[in-house]
């Protein structure tokens, strides 16, 4: 059982220190929407790594049998952080109060779960975080199902308190930046986004057979 967490916490600690859309979304959802919004955000990219690694696990076949589709899923995932990215670069505006040295933004919990669910589709439609957790899922196929509950609980618990530092990590810095600035963050988010989107579908159209 301590191996079987041992292993856990590195892969959680693989994937939390990763590079992808989803790290960048995290700081950028913190920052322009405050910790409030970055919660939600990774409120909504930890129930996606609960579904996908339940679904790998439980449903082995019906997951191998979706990556089969593989192109269809990364082609929409691909187009998903193409247009947020096109959103947050020339749609996206702020609205805000200016309170002191920082900014209080005006949001309602229908805003929240727009960005609950935007983590969520932004997380499961990322063709390298299916293929991560189905390949995980399939090494340790063969491990007894108390190890694997808790191998992936503690891998899935790191990822959560990565993701959480850098929510509030990005709010304290929040904190000290102008309106300006997070205008303009805002817009190299969404340039980041676009960038990542299309290298994602390039690969995917041109590189996968």
């Amino acid at each position: 059982m301590t191996e079987a967490i041992i292993k856990g916490l590195a892969l959680g600690l693989l994937l939390a220190i990763s590079m992808g859309p989803v790290i960048f979304s995290i700081i950028k959802q913190s920052i322009s929407n405050g910790y409030k919004g970055g919660l939600s955000f990774v409120a909504g990219v930890a129930a996606s790594d609960l579904t996908l690694v339940l679904v790998s696990n439980v449903f082995t076949e019906l997951f191998n049998r979706l990556l089969r589709f593989e192109k269809i899923i990364g082609t929409g995932g691909s187009l998903l952080l193409i247009g947020i990215g096109v959103y947050f670069l020339f749609f996206k505006k702020l609205t805000i109060d200016e309170v002191g040295d920082g900014i209080q933004l005006k949001r309602n919990a229908g805003d929240y779960v727009r960005i609950f669910f935007a983590g969520y589709f932004v997380n499961t439609l990322n063709p390298g975080v299916i293929a991560f957790w189905f390949t995980w899922a399939t090494a340790f196929i063969t491990t007894p199902v108390n190890e694997r509950v808790a191998l992936f609980v503690s891998c899935l618990s790191i990822v959560l308190i990565a993701d959480l530092l850098k929510v509030f990590l990005a709010n304290r810095i929040r904190k000290k930046l102008t309106l300006k600035t997070i205008r303009l963050i805002n817009k190299v988010s969404g340039v980041i986004l676009i960038v990542f989107g299309i290298v994602l579908l390039t690969g995917i159209l041109f590189y996968k057979n």
